[in-house]
């Protein structure tokens, strides 16, 4: 931690400023053609940018056209972004600098000639450009044929063989070992086991997403029992605040939020009021400990599952909160929801980047077109519904007149299955796709999804454990944010272009454990906390460092940085204002005197709340594969100014100062409260001079509020070990 001095006129403040572990920001900022982008922005380029190009581009600007007309050739990404005869056609990061976005808005030259396109597409363009300008459009692997054939020119059985498609074999031998032979490999050996007070620490973070209390500590470093540490994961685990902090991990894939990103004028009739109910049936699963083959099920198709459980069907908001579109009856517009419910359910259940075969055959990974409109036929057969949530709600075809009086799931609607669009166009039916699984996890002809939508059989497909694809994703997702590194590091791609895993064995093990174990996700988490990997020190050596700066191999436990949930529950927990009531309805985080958890709060896809967005919440417009560690000059700008940062260090202090003691004691006392050990010698002298400086008690208490205050900020705050 770096320590800054500047005066505020009454006296120092020191600020803790935050280094950085690692930044993902730089996949934002990648160049057009960076092969190792996020998945994300990948899979955003494939289904938004590429299809729009192909149909209004790609016959005057590519290989194809018989003149390349101006000059501009957009089929590939080095020269999308050289441009033509106009110059430079796209400045990555700068939409409003780029050729491209002029011509397509008709301001120096218009493209397409035919006609301007709809605003959400250009708007996807600058989004697009915003982010980087991701194209994975490489020249060199399209003539070395490194992209997919056609769907009829596929060798199944050579797909197969990837790694990903095969099922995981189990290895007789433990997590540790496992991890130990990739480190002999290398000559590394893991570090020692982390102290108590810092073990506490990462397991009530990890675990609950709130710090442990002092007696906590205290009660756990003093207890010698050589059961003490299973004693404690087992109350960890039992304790609420688990489902509340493992529910938001799940709201990240399941890309939750309360509204739409766009309104008309006072319409409010594709908002989701009581989208909440939802939130707290995550919540609800979790903290029960409801298998994970069961939490599939019942998110895809509880009212197949459990059809006279009116609660249950509260799991259908999985689908039934994805974003949704007004001109309900336009086939562009649908096309475009189905698009994202296959998305969310392949990239967040199976790590396959289905959506990127909407247009054409995927370019990299065995999915053809036509099992794409296989999956969206399963969507297209499923209504968005507003289920009453009582029987004086005004109604209308079955479903609550006004959102704020409905829950909002799916429901079946008329079976049916779809023509692929040829390359996108809703206009141009191709063959007929029969809703079924994906062909390159079916065992031998695609499994058939044709009960009513096709819903339940979908759920059954990606649960069952011959699946090879399911168990390993999630248990890729929990080991990733217990350890911080991932076997995988595209969580929601383990296709062609994802990132190959670090240690296959390991992974393959802990999927057939997570299945072996019924599911359960609880049982899951304490194997991995429980081994001498997670219970590791955090502590650098130069030697691995040299040979492992990424800590690829886990021979330390990496340091985390909170996210804003656990750091805002933090800073309201160890202030004495946390509000621990279990869910509820939304809330607004950056309000003074809010004192829920940052769980509960609203979440819009139109206007994200600016304190969230601030620290790397994600964008709930879309399913989210991780989250990146950002670090800006603006987050400490807001954790000095913010009322509710001054609030919570005038709480702290004014608890502190109503205590009897000396200043020692009191500064122990903070110290204990807010790190769960006791301040150095040095802190102690720096708390006493900037503390001891006389005058009135208001004074005093000012002078205390802006030390508690400095200490919430810190990085000791922030980070864990």
């Amino acid at each position: 931690m770096r320590l800054l001095k500047f005066s505020t006129g009454l006296c120092w403040l020191l600020i803790a400023i935050p280094v950085p572990i690692r930044s993902n920001a730089s996949e934002a900022n990648a160049s057009v053609g960076d092969a190792n982008a996020g998945d994300a922005d990948v899979a955003f380029f494939e289904s938004r940018i590429r299809p729009v190009l192909i149909k209004h581009c790609y016959e005057c600007h590519s290989d194809d056209a018989e003149i390349v007309q101006a000059g501009l050739q957009l089929d590939y990404s080095d020269t999308t972004r050289h441009g033509g005869d106009s110059g430079e056609s796209i400045v990555p990061g700068d939409p409003k600098a780029s050729l491209l976005i002029s011509a397509l808005r008709y301001e120096e030259s218009e493209m397409p000639p035919a006609g301007k396109l709809d605003e959400r597409i250009i708007r996807d363009f600058e989004t697009w450009i915003e982010k980087g300008a991701i194209d994975p459009r490489d020249r060199q692997n399209a003539a070395s044929g490194q992209p997919m054939q056609p769907a009829d020119g596929f060798d199944w059985e050579r797909e197969r063989e990837f790694w990903a498609f095969q099922k995981p074999v189990a290895t007789p031998t433990s997590i540790d070992d496992l991890v130990e032979r990739k480190l002999v490999e290398v000559n590394l050996r893991r570090n020692p086991p982390a102290d108590r007070r810092t073990l506490i620490r990462r397991l009530s973070f990890d675990l609950r997403g709130l710090p442990p209390t002092p007696s906590e500590v205290a009660s756990y470093v003093h207890d010698r029992h050589p059961a003490a540490t299973d004693r404690l994961i087992d109350r960890f685990l039992s304790d609420p605040a688990f489902g509340e902090h493992w529910a938001r991990r799940w709201l990240d894939v399941a890309r939750y939020a309360e509204d739409q990103a766009h309104k008309v004028g006072n319409n409010d009739s594709l908002t989701y009021p009581n989208a909440y109910r939802y939130r707290d049936w995550v919540i609800d699963a979790i903290a029960s400990d409801m298998p994970y083959d069961e939490f599939i099920r019942m998110q895809l198709a509880a009212d197949h599952v459990r059809p006279d459980d009116q609660d249950a069907h509260l799991a259908l908001g999985f689908l039934g909160l994805g974003p949704k579109y007004y001109a309900r009856n336009s086939p562009e517009v649908m096309a475009d929801e189905w698009e994202d419910r296959v998305d969310t359910v392949s990239r967040g259940l199976l790590g396959l980047t289905v959506a990127c075969a909407r247009c054409h055959d995927h370019k990299y990974d065995p999915i053809p077109t036509s099992d794409y409109y296989a999956l969206a036929g399963v969507f297209a057969s499923t209504q968005m519904f507003n289920r009453p949530i009582d029987e004086t709600v005004k109604t209308k075809k079955g479903q609550s007149e006004k959102p704020h009086d409905g829950v909002h799931i799916v429901r079946d609607g008329n079976p049916r299955d779809l023509h692929v669009m040829v390359r996108g166009d809703v206009k141009r039916k191709g063959d007929l796709a029969k809703r079924q699984f994906l062909t390159i996890l079916s065992p031998n002809q695609p499994i058939p999804l044709n009960r009513g939508s096709g819903r339940a059989d979908l759920a059954e497909a990606i649960v069952d454990p011959t699946n090879p694809l399911t168990a390993r994703v999630m248990a890729n997702r929990i080991w990733r944010q217990l350890m911080r590194q991932g076997i995988i590091e595209t969580p929601s791609n383990f296709g062609k272009l994802g990132e190959p895993p670090s240690h296959r064995a390991l992974l393959d093990n802990l999927a057939i454990r997570l299945i072996e174990q019924n599911w359960s996700i609880k049982r899951f988490i304490r194997e991995i906390v429980r081994t001498e990997t997670y219970r590791q020190s955090s502590l650098p050596n130069e030697t691995a460092m040299r040979v492992d700066a990424d800590n690829r191999l886990y021979w330390r436990m990496s340091p985390k940085r909170l996210s804003i949930e656990a750091y805002r529950d933090s800073v309201l927990k160890v202030a004495g204002n946390l509000d621990e009531t279990v869910g509820g309805p939304s809330i607004q985080p950056d309000a003074p005197d809010e004192n829920r958890k940052t769980l509960y709060s609203e979440i819009s896809r139109m206007d994200l709340n600016s304190m969230l967005a601030r620290f790397g919440f994600p964008d709930p417009n879309a399913h989210s594969a991780k989250r990146s560690d950002v670090t800006t000059p603006l987050q400490k700008l807001f954790l000095l100014n913010s009322p509710l940062m001054q609030k919570q260090a005038k709480s702290l202090a004014a608890s502190l100062v109503a205590t009897d003691g000396s200043i020692s004691d009191q500064v122990a006392l903070l110290y204990q409260n807010l790190f769960g050990r006791d301040p150095t010698p040095e802190e102690f002298e720096l708390a006493e001079q900037f503390v001891s400086t006389g005058g009135s008690a208001d004074e005093h208490m000012a002078t205390w509020t802006q030390y508690a205050h400095m200490l919430l900020i810190s990085n000791e705050m922030q980070f864990i070990d």
